[in-house]
């Protein structure tokens, strides 16, 4: 019988608070099958938190340099985002799949099973990102105008469009490496890489924008030719890691033969993990295309608020992703009881978390937005959209730690039905509602985010207490 996670946690002596941060940050190469939970939360979550922070990072400085070409500009950023986001779902989709496999072989402690179904997930990503590249390289500016564009950002943006989408082999295995880094627990290493990555992209960026010194002046393309380089470096480098000896994980030859039946369980289970980002990311475009008929101002008011929003969430999603770790390799491990308790007590250290940014947006957001436009009109749209999503942090800590435990537990078709309901059903018909209809303009769509992602949380909860996660054979 499995010791309570209580006894286990009272059975292991305390270390200093400080002493845990520094092995976080220099890389942990303890079991966290055992010992006590909330050390190996920290541990886990630290560098998956900085990890999340410089890219949060990124995405401001990115905006910030960007929203100093003009509103066209930012427009054509936030567009392409909003069609990116059909990579990220593949990608997160498939890094759900990878990571809660490899994190399942790790808790029974089979590290060669590991690195096999690791290199499966390799070779569906690259089939992945050659289907996604094409499409994007040859269609942008029919993409753009999709999107719902102006002719005036068609013809600024279809380069950038261009390079973002034919370079997402960048971001396809940065993403997933660092899933399957993350899944094996070694999530200092999957911090550096992202470190790298993101540093190359902060620095490159304002000198191929601007034209610094022998750069080219690019303007807004720069912007996508700096984080496709910098990100291709940085998976690179975490491939590097991958396949060299004494980590966790080892890609070896003997693992380099393809396996379709491995394969094709990869994609059974991360198909549905797929769908459910698929649900989540399309009910942006969906938002993004609702706020576009408003005119270019609106949206790019919006992308500003989202982007600085992003800055609080993307560390919160490191906290996530250390739960969903510690549910796959206890699971693994036979411990659903030591599983459950880490998803509560991450959920209440990330709650504390959002909870403060959240009240600093609310109180202030004036003075963040400031930071990013002197447009008046943008500043407006982005103030109101930072504040009235903030008011929903408290529940969105928990949601977003509940979202990925399921996740990591190998049940994704929980939370993509949770999504399918809240955000297709409910979310993307009140934000027409809201701003249409009725006539709220923006902020209608800016209320219908705060309302879907709290009712989200809520019942994520819910059906998280009734243990069927726990059962999920992966």
């Amino acid at each position: 019988m499995q010791e309570s996670t209580a006894t286990i946690d009272n059975k292991e002596p305390q270390e200093s608070f400080w002493s845990i941060i520094k092995e976080a940050v220099l890389g942990s190469h303890r079991d966290f099958t055992k010992g006590p939970i909330g050390q190996s939360i920290i541990l886990l979550s630290v560098p998956m938190v900085l990890e999340m922070v410089l890219e949060s990072v990124f995405a401001l400085t990115d905006i910030f340099f960007v929203a100093k070409l003009g509103a066209d500009a930012i427009a054509t950023v936030g567009l392409t985002e909003s069609m990116m986001t059909m990579v990220y779902t593949l990608v997160i989709g498939l890094s759900i799949g990878a990571s809660a496999t490899v994190a399942r072989r790790i808790g029974e402690k089979d590290p060669e099973a590991a690195a096999h179904s690791a290199v499966q997930s390799l070779y569906i990503g690259a089939i992945v990102s050659v289907i996604l590249g094409v499409t994007g390289v040859l269609f942008a500016p029919n993409l753009l105008r999709f999107m719902g564009a102006s002719e005036s950002v068609v013809a600024m943006g279809s380069n950038f469009t261009r390079v973002m989408i034919g370079g997402n082999a960048a971001v396809t295995f940065l993403f997933l490496i660092n899933a399957i880094f993350r899944g094996v627990g070694d999530a200092a290493i999957a911090m550096r890489v992202l470190w790298l990555a993101n540093g190359i992209n902060i620095v490159l960026g304002p000198l191929l924008i601007f034209g610094i010194g022998p750069f080219p002046e690019l303007g807004v393309t720069g912007a996508a030719i700096a984080t496709t380089i910098g990100r291709g470096t940085g998976a690179l480098f975490a491939f590097s890691k991958l396949v060299r000896k004494g980590g966790r994980i080892t890609i070896a030859r003997r693992h380099l033969r393809p396996d379709p039946e491995m394969m094709w369980r990869l994609v059974r289970l991360s198909g549905t993990g797929t769908f459910q980002v698929f649900i989540g990311m399309a009910s942006w475009i969906g938002l993004v295309r609702i706020v576009s008929t408003f005119g270019s101002e609106a949206v790019a008011g919006y992308q500003i608020g989202i982007r600085i929003i992003l800055f609080a969430l993307l560390p919160s999603w490191g906290m996530s992703n250390a739960a969903a770790t510690m549910v796959g390799q206890s699971l693994g491990a036979k411990n659903p009881e030591r599983a459950e308790h880490a998803v509560w007590l991450a959920g209440f250290y990330n709650m504390i978390f959002l909870g403060l940014i959240g009240l600093i947006f609310v109180l202030f957001p004036h003075y963040i937005v400031q930071f990013f436009t002197h447009d008046a009109t943008v500043f407006n749209y982005g103030v109101d959209c930072l504040r009235t999503v903030a008011f929903g942090f408290l529940f969105y800590a928990y949601g977003m730690v509940l979202t990925q435990s399921f996740n990591g537990a190998g049940d994704t078709r929980t939370p993509t039905i949770i999504n399918l309901f809240v955000f297709w059903l409910f979310e993307i018909p009140l934000a027409y509602a809201l701003s249409v209809s009725l006539g709220y303009g923006p902020k209608g769509v800016f209320l219908s985010i705060m309302i879907a992602f709290s009712i989200l949380a809520v019942v994520s909860a819910i059906v998280f207490r009734q243990g069927k996660w726990k059962l999920k054979i992966v």
